[in-house]
């Protein structure tokens, strides 16, 4: 796990309440300091810090516009950038950005054409958080403007040479911001608690289109020049931007697809069923707020499944799997356009916000669309996984991760992106729905969307507004705080059961006893047909292989793959479950699919536990970093980082 050193936890400490005492050593690493009158050491930064993955301190001075002119250069592969931010001030004279991996070349005040340099101080670099950019401004001003470009650290940007694209013909540029890593190409004050609108004038190669988390065009321009205009507030980590050849396709009112014109008509058939999804949340959750919900399928080095950028989910291609299984992580990115992006968590402690109840909402829109059934089958796998990840975290150094609530000051806020913000979180409430009734929990719901549409809120004050209007009101007893503030998984959690995984499950139980599965029988005139992977949905066949014990008979691992070919679906989520029991018994057939697979796939996701699984003994630890050697570059940084804490690469490979 990463961490503060010493250093820079009595550094940080101190910042909160006096950091006019480190003025002459913030000097030092103060960096192109603008020519002025006034000595730096009237340059004051003494912030009440609200969050701590963020130096901003937004509760003296606070944007609540930004403006960026940004030049896209795929041949140095920088962002030259003018990050204008229209602040509230209360009467300070200082104002403070998050930056990390961002050159900073100037800082002015006042309205554009008409600027005026003014003293900035950049503090000490820390490992997680970056810098504070602390600039010096008059106590009624409300106008800064940072100009800056990006460099090689800046880790939300992942420049893709042609190779690593669909076409093979044009470069590809994507950000990724969630959680902390918009500071690392914009510089800003990064911390969710501040949500602002933003507009854009970005220059890109006049041969690619540009598109961001806001109003976008549907075909490229003559010039490469692009305007953006975000007018509902957002978090800073919701500012995305996606440069490439792409087409659009229209799937229906309001809705559409984005992706590289040679996987245009692939993606459009995959994602059908936008306008229905679209229309079951509506019906359960209210009005879509956000006027255009559409998809853009980016390459396969994008880290996570989805990202729920509002107006433009980020898509990962592995999601196209020929038959539209995977519908559901689109359903849970558009289920972000409530809980997330309308309400937002307060810091990443209160991650579970945002995602428990998108995968409550997520769970609900499935069932509306596609039945109970499927539905709870989509929850018991992701039950499932919650298990095995609080027994995990419970054997390691922070057990406290499986709280709803964390307490990530000192390390990443990545760390608590785990299934227990997910899946525990969206457990309590169907849980809470359990309790109450769907009816009276509905309307909670849709009051709780209302109240806090377009705001932030923590923890403690989602609970207190779960007493005051649910469980007071109605007379419930509930133990909030035993699901908030501990440990695991309470006794009370709602039990779901399918009938359909328990007769899947069977069947590889059978399997394992030694009956021919794929045997074909004729029963009088009914002949029974041969098992086929298209009788059964993804989550069926999760619990299927899930059900076969680690070191089973590879012989038998072998006759299932000679059958169903796991080890070359096209689906990465029965691969990646393949891939691991293949690992953990022994399988070593399953390596030349499995390299294929890793040179090619960046969602963490998947990556995490093969990784893991190979790192368990020497000889495939061996095998792994040769593999994660050739792959790494094919990686975006957030898989990056990931990978290799748990391979410990620099001190094994460099």
């Amino acid at each position: 796990m990463l961490s503060f050193s010493k250093f820079h936890r009595m550094y940080l400490l101190r910042f909160r309440f006096s950091l006019l005492v480190f003025l002459p050593l913030l000097a030092i690493y103060a960096c192109d300091f603008t020519a002025s009158d006034a000595p730096l050491t009237k340059v004051k930064t003494n912030p009440k810090i609200l969050d701590a993955h963020s130096y901003a301190n937004v509760a003296q001075v606070k944007t609540t516009h930004l403006h960026l002119d940004l030049e896209v250069d795929f041949e140095k592969k920088y962002i030259y950038g003018v990050a204008r931010h229209t602040m509230l001030n209360q009467q300070s004279d200082t104002a403070i950005f998050d930056i990390k991996g961002l050159e900073i070349q100037k800082v002015t005040v006042g309205e554009k054409g008409a600027e005026q340099n003014t003293d900035f101080v950049i503090g000490i670099e820390d490992s997680i958080l970056g810098a504070p950019l602390s600039v010096k401004i008059a106590k009624n001003q409300t106008k800064i403007n940072i100009y800056y470009k990006t460099t090689e650290a800046s880790e939300a940007l992942d420049w893709l040479a042609p190779e690593m694209t669909k076409g093979k013909k044009f470069p590809y540029l994507y950000t990724q911001g969630q959680a902390i890593l918009t500071r690392t190409w914009i510089p800003c004050q990064d911390s969710p608690s501040n949500r602002i609108t933003y507009s854009a004038d970005v220059k890109v190669p006049k041969e690619l289109m540009a598109l961001m988390s806001a109003k976008n065009p549907t075909a490229k321009t003559k010039d490469g020049v692009y305007h953006f205009e975000m007018n509902q507030p957002i978090p800073a980590y919701l500012i995305a931007l996606a440069v490439g050849n792409l087409s659009y396709r229209k799937i229906g009112k309001n809705c559409g697809v984005y992706s590289e014109p040679e996987m245009i008509r692939q993606v459009a058939w995959e994602f059908q069923d936008l306008r229905k999804l679209i229309v079951a949340a509506e019906g359960i959750y209210g009005k879509y707020q956000w006027e255009q919900y559409d998809v853009i399928v980016l390459p396969y080095s994008f880290p996570f499944g989805g990202m729920e950028n509002p107006r433009l989910t980020f898509a990962n291609p592995t999601l196209l799997v020929g038959d539209r299984s995977l519908i559901s992580v689109v359903a849970h990115e558009l289920a972000h356009s409530w809980s997330g992006n309308l309400v937002t968590n307060a810091t990443w402690d209160d991650f579970w916000l945002n995602e428990g109840f998108t995968v409550y909402f997520e769970n609900r829109i499935m069932e509306s669309l596609y039945g109970k059934e499927v539905a709870d089958i989509l929850a018991i796998i992701e039950f499932q996984e919650l298990q095995n990840e609080v027994a995990e975290i419970s054997k390691g150094d922070h057990p406290e991760d499986t709280y709803l609530k964390l307490s990530l000051n000192g390390r990443n806020p990545d760390d608590g992106m785990t299934s227990i913000a997910y899946v525990k979180g969206a457990f309590f409430l169907k849980t809470l729905e359990q309790l109450v009734g769907r009816e009276k929990f509905d309307v909670f719901v849709q009051h709780y969307f209302r109240e806090f549409q377009f705001k932030t809120l923590t923890t403690e004050t989602f609970e207190k507004f779960l007493n005051k209007e649910l469980l007071k009101p109605n007379g419930f007893q509930f133990n909030t705080k035993e699901w908030l503030y501990k440990k695991g998984i309470p006794k009370n959690c709602v039990k779901i059961v399918s009938p359909r995984l328990e007769s899947i499950k069977q069947m590889a139980r059978q399997y394992l006893a030694g009956k021919d599965i794929f045997k074909v029988k004729v029963k009088g005139k009914r002949r029974r047909v041969p098992l086929r992977r298209d009788m059964y949905i993804t989550q069926e066949w999760q619990a299927f292989i899930r059900e076969i014990p680690v070191k089973s008979d590879t012989l038998k691992l072998a006759l299932l793959d000679k059958k169903l070919n796991f080890k070359g679906w096209a689906n990465a989520e029965i691969a990646t479950d393949w891939f691991v029991l293949g690992i953990e018994s022994n399988y070593k057939s399953i390596r030349p699919k499995m390299e294929k697979f890793l040179l090619k796939v960046g969602r963490r996701k998947f990556l995490l536990p093969i990784y893991n699984a190979l790192s368990k003994n020497p000889d495939d630890l061996r095998w792994a970093l040769k593999v994660y050697e050739k792959a790494r570059p094919n990686y975006h940084a957030v898989s990056q980082n990931t990978l290799d804490q748990l391979l410990n690469y620099k001190t094994k490979s460099k």
